[in-house]
């Protein structure tokens, strides 16, 4: 994964859905058709950092399975990380594809 954009694609897979820890995992890891694979260790800590910041936040609800997990959800804030990170993102990739083109 390339390095600072753990957060946006936590953001990305929130917009669709509230979801807990381990369905954004497996979210990112189906659309992304396995390439990007986010360990708890990882993914657990960018959510805290996430909800501290108040791009997230989080309840706790049961799951399909009738278990209980810690949901996240994005804030307004949240979506207006999104918007600005994803901006940044494509800058940034358009920029490198002029430089591997040139």
């Amino acid at each position: 994964m390339v390095q600072g954009t753990l957060e946006m694609l936590i953001l990305k897979t929130l917009a669709l859905e509230p979801m807990h820890g381990y369905g954004v995992s497996v979210r990112i890891e189906q659309v992304s058709s396995g390439i990007f694979r986010i360990n708890p260790g990882s993914l657990l800590p960018a959510l805290s950092r996430m909800e501290r910041a108040g791009h997230v936040r989080s309840e706790w609800r049961a799951t399909e399975n009738n278990r209980r997990a810690k949901y996240y959800m994005l804030t307004a804030k949240g979506r207006k990380a999104l918007a600005s990170e994803t901006e940044q993102w494509d800058r940034q990739a358009a920029a490198i594809r002029r430089i591997l083109e040139a």
